[in-house]
């Protein structure tokens, strides 16, 4: 089973300056893509955000993806263009799949553009887009929720549970897959630090640390390796599709600091 560490490309994003939105997509692309063309992901990817975020430190983004016929996932990527790290994860399928969800736990900084890759095995690109509103109060930066020492005392404790059926998505598209797959959560113990929180008694930066790496095996073979970054809330959930067959499953966390956790779950059936 292969650890995937934080890519170069998400590292050379993590300081882009501001720019306006489209120049700020425009720069992630090259850097992620150079030249290669991306066709419009209409009917490939629907992708499930809110019009303005409850909760910008704590923003639920999902989405669902279906390979175009013939045709299997080999990665998917999501962007917040805006974010101070803009590649906010990287769903790299180490079983190329025909159809892909996840639902994860966000940090939007601020209004952003968000966008979806999906690549295919043949090496095909497909994007979809949406946007984010913000209540403006800067997630990246804001104030940890709970007492460094004490989120550090669980740091890496995780649960696993299956929530049945996989529900439809982007407003009843794809809802042909949703059918044949079941839902997997993971909830992972972990402040998230982004390297621009503040202590609130020294008003000294907290060092960044992160989930840097997530694997999934299941049923003893590799499934999903997510990339994180620190658009990964603090405390983490996962949601992803996995095969109603599923009967055991595997989660391995690293995070920036080399901390690493490991859950198995045997499932009963579902």
């Amino acid at each position: 089973m292969k650890r995937i560490g934080l890519t170069a490309a998400l590292m050379c994003c993590v300081a882009l300056p501001a720019l306006a939105s489209n120049e700020a997509w425009e720069a992630v692309k090259a850097q992620l893509y150079g030249e290669r063309f991306m066709l419009d992901g209409d009917g490939i990817i629907a992708i499930d955000a809110p019009y303005r975020t409850p909760d910008d430190a704590r923003t639920d983004l999902a989405a669902q993806i279906k390979a175009p016929d013939g045709a299997q996932l080999a990665k998917v990527t999501v962007v917040l263009d805006e974010n101070p790290m803009p590649v906010s994860a990287i769903f790299d399928l180490e079983t190329p799949q025909s159809g892909f969800y996840f639902d994860i736990t966000m940090r939007v900084n601020g209004p952003t553009p968000m966008h979806v890759i999906a690549e295919t095995t043949d090496g095909r690109l497909f994007v979809s887009e949406t946007f984010v509103k913000t209540s403006g109060t800067g997630a990246c930066a804001a104030p940890p929720g709970t007492d460094p020492e004490l989120a550090l005392a669980s740091l890496g404790e995780m649960n696993i549970e299956i929530a049945g059926t996989l529900p439809g998505v982007g407003g009843g598209k794809l809802e042909n897959l949703s059918a044949r797959l079941g839902r997997m959560d993971v909830d992972i113990s972990h402040p998230s630090h982004s390297g621009m929180q503040r202590d609130q008694i020294s008003l000294l930066f907290i060092p960044m640390r992160y989930v840097e790496n997530v694997e999934i095996d299941l049923d003893g073979a590799g499934y999903v390796d997510l990339t994180g970054s620190i658009s990964l809330s603090e405390n983490p959930r996962l949601g992803l599709a996995v095969p109603q067959s599923t009967r055991s499953v595997d989660v391995t966390m690293t995070d920036t600091n080399g901390t690493v956790a490991h859950l198995r779950k045997d499932l009963p059936g579902f």
